[in-house]
């Protein structure tokens, strides 16, 4: 009897031990680029003590990857936070009840067009959408000014873009839609195909091209235009539409809890942590994203949201259009 009493005191041992590891860590998964975000939560373990398990998208299925995974999780959630490049992806999670409203104290001085009514997700350093160009291939007189300038016959078979069924250009493409009605649009998209678009595999596939004057102009976020400029190549960014246009699509990361996971107090520290001053400032400094929050130091080449005209968009329609537009952008992809 004596031993089966410590047999069993054994196994509860191990039962506690197990749990109360299993207590200290938080799962995520992200979109953003993990030469960024590894650093960030590396960071947040050495502050908090809570192990970060991090599952990371690829470049080239970059937000399809764990958006379908966690699609796929519903009923039984292995993550306990989304960190995502743009909020189009956390909006298709929240409407298929996959989140959790959380309401962050640390972000409430961020502008509520960022952060959702319900607080199902809070918006953090920004990137924009951007036409970068190749500086030895372009004199500037030439340089475009619209986005609908992309289709003009001098342009042929000098433009490149991501693949827009991924990423960025996916966002980019529902918001285009969303500001300016399908009709035109889908014209849009069309003439850029009769003009010999170059369709890149990623947004860093469209700086190399750029860098490497294989095309003269290439769609993407500043994020990739100024790491290639800090990298020495002679890069130019153009904010396009900013003069009568629709404007420049500004993109902010979101950060979400998801709904019964296994860590949501480890996931709510996660988020107080991704949306402070303190990330933002990290996030500036190592990719150019624009702080949300006022005061918050940058390196001087950073541009503030405050000189930018923005897209007017509603980002719940751009979610809802994004699911809406996926088979056209297929087809316009294949053909």
């Amino acid at each position: 009897m004596k031993s089966l009493i410590l047999k069993i005191a054994f196994l509860i041992s191990l039962i506690t031990t197990g749990c109360t590891d299993n207590s200290n860590i938080v799962v995520v998964y992200t979109t953003v680029d993990q030469i960024f975000s590894e650093p960030i939560l590396k960071e947040f373990e050495s502050q908090t003590g809570i192990t970060v398990k991090a599952v990371y998208d690829t470049e080239e299925t970059k937000s399809t990857g764990v958006l379908n995974r966690l699609i796929a999780e519903k009923d039984n959630p292995q993550s306990d936070v989304f960190w995502s490049g743009d909020p189009v992806r956390t909006i298709v999670l929240k409407n298929k009840g996959i989140t959790l409203p959380y309401q962050s104290a640390v972000a409430n001085d961020i502008d509520k067009v960022f952060i959702d009514p319900e607080y199902h997700w809070t918006g953090f350093s920004a990137r924009a959408r951007v036409l970068i160009y190749n500086k030895n291939l372009l004199k500037p007189e030439n340089i475009p000014l619209s986005i609908f300038d992309l289709t003009k016959e001098q342009y042929r078979g000098k433009v490149a873009i991501a693949n827009p069924l991924f990423g960025t250009t996916t966002f980019h493409m529902a918001a285009l839609f969303t500001a300016v009605g399908d009709e035109q649009a889908k014209q849009f998209l069309a003439d850029l195909k009769s003009n010999d678009v170059v369709i890149a595999t990623s947004n860093g596939d469209v700086k190399k091209r750029v860098v490497r004057g294989e095309v003269i102009f290439g769609l993407t976020d500043t994020d990739d235009a100024y790491e290639a400029i800090k990298e020495g190549a002679e890069i130019g960014i153009i904010f396009l539409d900013q003069q009568m246009g629709i404007g420049s699509l500004i993109i902010p990361n979101t950060v979400n809890l998801i709904k019964n996971s296994p860590h949501t107090e480890n996931g709510k520290k996660l988020m107080d942590f991704l949306l402070s001053k303190e990330t933002e400032s990290k996030l500036a400094k190592s990719c150019a994203q624009m702080p949300l929050h006022k005061g918050v130091e940058t390196s001087k080449n950073i541009p503030s949201l405050d000189n930018i005209i923005p897209m007017n968009i509603d980002y719940e329609k751009a979610a809802q259009k994004l699911e809406d537009i996926q088979n056209y952008l297929k087809k316009w992809v294949e053909n």
